[in-house]
Protein backbone atom coordinates (compact mmCIF):
# COMPACT_ATOMS: atom_id res chain seq x y z
CA UNK A 1 0.00 0.00 0.00
CA UNK A 2 2.30 2.41 0.75
CA UNK A 3 4.47 1.34 -2.22
CA UNK A 4 1.58 2.11 -4.24
CA UNK A 5 1.24 5.53 -3.28
CA UNK A 6 4.52 6.12 -3.70
CA UNK A 7 3.88 4.89 -6.95
CA UNK A 8 0.77 7.34 -7.63
CA UNK A 9 1.09 10.85 -9.12
CA UNK A 10 -1.65 12.36 -7.33
CA UNK A 11 -0.09 11.71 -3.98
CA UNK A 12 3.24 13.50 -5.00
CA UNK A 13 1.12 16.24 -6.25
CA UNK A 14 -0.46 16.36 -2.78
CA UNK A 15 3.28 16.51 -1.25
CA UNK A 16 4.04 19.26 -3.46
CA UNK A 17 1.08 21.34 -3.11
CA UNK A 18 1.98 21.30 1.20
CA UNK A 19 5.55 21.35 0.14
CA UNK A 20 4.85 25.02 -1.77
CA UNK A 21 2.25 26.08 0.77
CA UNK A 22 4.66 25.41 3.36
CA UNK A 23 7.13 27.53 1.66
CA UNK A 24 4.83 30.39 0.82
CA UNK A 25 3.99 30.16 4.50
CA UNK A 26 7.30 30.36 5.65
CA UNK A 27 8.49 33.02 3.08
CA UNK A 28 5.44 35.53 4.54
CA UNK A 29 3.09 35.35 1.64
CA UNK A 30 0.21 35.03 3.66
CA UNK A 31 0.83 38.39 5.69
CA UNK A 32 1.16 40.23 1.94
CA UNK A 33 -2.50 38.54 1.00
CA UNK A 34 -3.73 39.56 3.84
CA UNK A 35 -2.43 42.84 3.85
CA UNK A 36 -3.34 43.49 0.49
CA UNK A 37 -6.75 42.33 1.94
CA UNK A 38 -6.69 44.79 4.53
CA UNK A 39 -5.80 47.43 2.23
CA UNK A 40 -8.76 46.78 -0.13
CA UNK A 41 -11.16 46.44 2.92
CA UNK A 42 -10.18 49.79 4.16
CA UNK A 43 -10.46 51.40 0.30
CA UNK A 44 -13.94 50.07 -0.03
CA UNK A 45 -15.02 50.86 3.61
CA UNK A 46 -13.42 54.66 2.99
CA UNK A 47 -15.43 54.75 -0.05
CA UNK A 48 -18.52 53.68 1.73
CA UNK A 49 -17.90 56.61 4.87
CA UNK A 50 -17.47 59.19 2.02
CA UNK A 51 -20.47 57.59 0.04
CA UNK A 52 -22.42 57.81 2.86
CA UNK A 53 -21.26 61.27 3.69
CA UNK A 54 -22.20 62.52 0.22
CA UNK A 55 -25.81 61.24 0.77
CA UNK A 56 -26.03 63.23 4.10
CA UNK A 57 -24.85 66.62 2.19
CA UNK A 58 -27.23 65.66 -0.93
CA UNK A 59 -30.70 65.40 1.73
CA UNK A 60 -29.07 68.62 3.86
CA UNK A 61 -29.12 70.28 0.21
CA UNK A 62 -32.65 67.97 -0.60
CA UNK A 63 -34.18 69.64 2.19
CA UNK A 64 -32.88 72.85 1.86
CA UNK A 65 -34.23 73.06 -1.90
CA UNK A 66 -37.59 71.93 -0.21
CA UNK A 67 -38.03 75.00 1.69
CA UNK A 68 -36.25 76.97 -0.61
CA UNK A 69 -39.17 76.10 -3.20
CA UNK A 70 -41.91 76.20 -0.43
CA UNK A 71 -40.82 79.91 0.38
CA UNK A 72 -40.44 80.43 -3.52
CA UNK A 73 -44.29 79.47 -3.80
CA UNK A 74 -45.17 81.29 -0.68
CA UNK A 75 -44.16 83.95 -2.12
CA UNK A 76 -45.08 83.44 -5.90
CA UNK A 77 -48.43 83.05 -4.90
CA UNK A 78 -48.33 86.64 -2.32
CA UNK A 79 -47.19 88.13 -5.40
CA UNK A 80 -49.79 86.83 -7.68
CA UNK A 81 -52.63 88.30 -4.91
CA UNK A 82 -50.49 91.36 -4.73
CA UNK A 83 -51.08 91.55 -8.71
CA UNK A 84 -54.94 90.77 -8.65
CA UNK A 85 -55.82 93.50 -6.01
CA UNK A 86 -53.08 95.85 -7.95
CA UNK A 87 -55.23 94.76 -10.79
CA UNK A 88 -58.66 95.72 -9.07
CA UNK A 89 -57.47 99.33 -7.77
CA UNK A 90 -56.07 100.07 -11.34
CA UNK A 91 -59.64 98.88 -13.10
CA UNK A 92 -61.65 101.28 -10.16
CA UNK A 93 -59.09 104.30 -10.68
CA UNK A 94 -59.52 103.83 -14.58
CA UNK A 95 -63.29 103.96 -14.07
CA UNK A 96 -63.07 106.42 -12.20
CA UNK A 97 -60.89 108.80 -14.73
CA UNK A 98 -63.07 107.79 -17.20
CA UNK A 99 -66.08 108.77 -16.27
CA UNK A 100 -64.73 112.17 -14.45
CA UNK A 101 -63.01 112.74 -18.82
CA UNK A 102 -66.64 111.61 -19.69
CA UNK A 103 -68.00 114.62 -17.39
CA UNK A 104 -65.59 116.65 -18.10
CA UNK A 105 -66.55 116.31 -21.93
CA UNK A 106 -69.65 116.94 -21.37
CA UNK A 107 -69.34 119.78 -19.69
CA UNK A 108 -67.25 121.18 -22.44
CA UNK A 109 -69.61 120.56 -25.15
CA UNK A 110 -72.32 121.63 -23.26
CA UNK A 111 -70.48 125.31 -23.00
CA UNK A 112 -69.36 125.14 -26.45
CA UNK A 113 -73.17 124.21 -27.88
CA UNK A 114 -74.22 127.07 -25.55
CA UNK A 115 -71.28 129.63 -27.22
CA UNK A 116 -72.63 128.25 -30.35
CA UNK A 117 -76.68 128.83 -29.53
CA UNK A 118 -75.49 132.22 -28.18
CA UNK A 119 -73.57 132.95 -31.39
CA UNK A 120 -76.28 131.58 -33.48
CA UNK A 121 -79.02 134.00 -31.89
CA UNK A 122 -76.44 137.27 -31.90
CA UNK A 123 -75.85 136.46 -35.74
CA UNK A 124 -79.86 136.09 -36.24
CA UNK A 125 -80.77 139.63 -33.91
CA UNK A 126 -78.13 141.19 -36.41
CA UNK A 127 -79.13 139.78 -39.54
CA UNK A 128 -83.07 140.77 -38.44
CA UNK A 129 -81.29 144.14 -37.82
CA UNK A 130 -79.85 144.75 -40.62
CA UNK A 131 -82.90 143.38 -42.34
CA UNK A 132 -85.14 145.12 -40.24
CA UNK A 133 -83.14 148.22 -41.33
CA UNK A 134 -83.12 147.58 -45.19
CA UNK A 135 -86.79 147.22 -45.04
CA UNK A 136 -87.47 150.58 -42.97
CA UNK A 137 -84.87 151.80 -45.23
CA UNK A 138 -86.92 150.82 -48.24
CA UNK A 139 -90.13 152.27 -46.77
CA UNK A 140 -88.89 155.20 -46.17
CA UNK A 141 -87.64 155.89 -49.13
CA UNK A 142 -91.03 154.71 -50.95
CA UNK A 143 -93.18 157.10 -48.97
CA UNK A 144 -90.46 160.13 -49.32
CA UNK A 145 -90.61 159.39 -53.15
CA UNK A 146 -94.17 159.22 -53.21
CA UNK A 147 -95.18 162.16 -50.95
CA UNK A 148 -93.18 165.76 -50.36
CA UNK A 149 -93.93 165.78 -47.14
CA UNK A 150 -94.40 162.94 -44.29
CA UNK A 151 -96.51 164.06 -41.49
CA UNK A 152 -94.33 161.88 -39.10
CA UNK A 153 -91.72 163.30 -39.98
CA UNK A 154 -92.91 167.01 -39.65
CA UNK A 155 -94.76 165.81 -36.41
CA UNK A 156 -90.81 164.43 -35.35
CA UNK A 157 -89.52 167.58 -36.25
CA UNK A 158 -91.87 169.92 -34.55
CA UNK A 159 -91.30 168.18 -31.28
CA UNK A 160 -88.06 168.25 -31.88
CA UNK A 161 -88.15 171.59 -32.08
CA UNK A 162 -90.44 172.36 -28.98
CA UNK A 163 -87.81 170.72 -27.40
CA UNK A 164 -84.85 172.52 -27.80
CA UNK A 165 -86.84 175.89 -27.43
CA UNK A 166 -87.81 175.16 -24.16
Amino acid sequence: MIGELLLDAHFWVGVALVIFLGIMFWVGVHKLAWNALGEAGRKVQAQLDEAAALRTEAQALLDQIKVQSAEAEQQAAAMLVAAKEEAVRLQAEAKTKLAEQITRRGELAERKIAAAEAQASAEVKAAAGDLAAQLAEQVLTVRLAGAKTDPLVDGALKQLAATKLQ
